[in-house]
């Protein structure tokens, strides 16, 4: 088996020893090189040619956030982000995930040997599964993702829909944050339906992850919160550490969130989504599974399919950064339409029949 060769890049020596020393306590790893800025970075990717690289964000001379950019202009690349823990570094690593970042691993809090333990765990098993992914599907995920470079007025009193008689659930993990702005931002803002969302990602990430899209989409995008009404034109995405379900009530539908135990070692988990999206049998019901690894929201998609959803729709392997959650729903035969991601909204509008435009 041929060693996975990596790129440490940080402006902290400490940082850059420590990162190095767990990354080669696992024998199939190998580091081919450490740089201290962006710049070092950039010009490092193309000459060691390494499988993936270890990005932080905030370094002297060239950030990560320009090196990112560059090294997958000039030599793409699997880049995972060392992202700090706080509100400024989740917007940051929300903007790199969607430029191209595949994945990121929160910085150790400290010298703890518990923390370091986790991050280590973390990762190996990122780095791996980086190293894994086709390069094809890199590049064409960086073409087919349009650059939404003007932000939506914030002017714009958001649409309240009451009354609705379709719902979309969506479930996504590793390549989940450009997937996901490739398919919202391409609702039109007249969308009479809600969108219900879990993406796989801590606290912190996912309010991050909200406030972005929200700034780049025609429809509202909300992190949920508790006993939050669901209104259509609204997208809500379920908050990290939290399961996020739908329930009907006297006076309409609305989110529950709760921290029950991890169901395939995820919280929020889509198929806690997905079943009690099944639930609601006087709407009609669209469940969609995109990017992602393992196989969460595969089971939920059959159970939503045999309680009678409308529509079942997975990314294809072509565009997907991650072949495993999607993959999982077409292996159990519970699969109405196979997708591309840029034609995921196209559908979206064609199964429920809103509006085109």
């Amino acid at each position: 088996m041929d060693m996975i060769k990596v790129l440490v890049v940080d402006d902290s020596v400490f940082m850059r020893r420590l990162i190095s020393r767990l990354i080669t306590e696992d024998p199939t790893l190998e580091v081919i090189g450490t740089a201290r800025n962006g710049l070092e970075a950039v010009t490092m990717v193309k000459e060691l040619k390494p499988d993936v690289v270890t990005l932080d964000i905030e370094m002297p001379e060239m950030n990560g956030l320009v090196a990112l950019t560059k090294i997958m202009e000039q030599r793409p690349t699997p880049i995972l982000m060392l992202s700090s823990l706080t509100q400024e570094g989740a917007s940051a690593t929300i903007t790199a995930l969607q430029n191209g970042a595949v994945d990121f691993i929160s910085k150790p809090s400290g010298s703890n040997s518990f923390d370091l333990f986790k991050v280590k765990e973390e990762l190996i098993l990122k780095i791996k599964q980086a190293a894994q992914i086709p390069l094809r599907n890199l590049i064409i995920n960086n073409i087919i993702v349009t650059k939404i470079n003007v932000e939506r007025k914030e002017s714009a009193p958001p649409r309240v829909i009451k009354n609705f008689d379709q719902v979309i659930a969506l479930g996504t993990s590793t390549g989940g944050p450009k997937a996901l702005e490739t398919v919202i931002t391409a609702l039109p803002a007249d969308f009479p339906y809600p969108m219900l969302v879990v993406q796989h990602m801590p606290p912190k990430f996912t309010k991050s992850l909200a406030d972005r899209l929200n700034r780049l989409s025609g429809v509202r995008v909300v992190e949920a919160e508790d006993n939050q009404p669901i209104l259509g034109g609204t997208v809500y995405i379920a908050p990290g550490d939290y399961h996020m379900i739908a329930v009907k009530t006297n006076k309409g539908f609305v989110i529950r969130l709760h921290q029950e135990p991890q169901v395939n070692g995820h919280r929020p988990a889509a198929d806690v989504l997905f079943d009690s999206i099944s639930q609601l049998k006087t709407l009609k019901r669209h469940f969609i599974l995109m990017t992602g690894m393992g196989s969460d929201g595969a089971r939920g998609m059959l159970s939503a399919k045999q309680a009678g959803a409308q529509s079942t729709i997975a990314e294809s392997k072509e565009s997907c950064i991650v072949y495993g959650m999607p993959k999982s729903a077409v292996e159990l035969g519970c699969v109405d339409h196979i997708v591309p991601l840029h034609l995921i909204t196209t559908k979206i509008m064609e199964v429920t029949r809103a509006r085109n435009g």
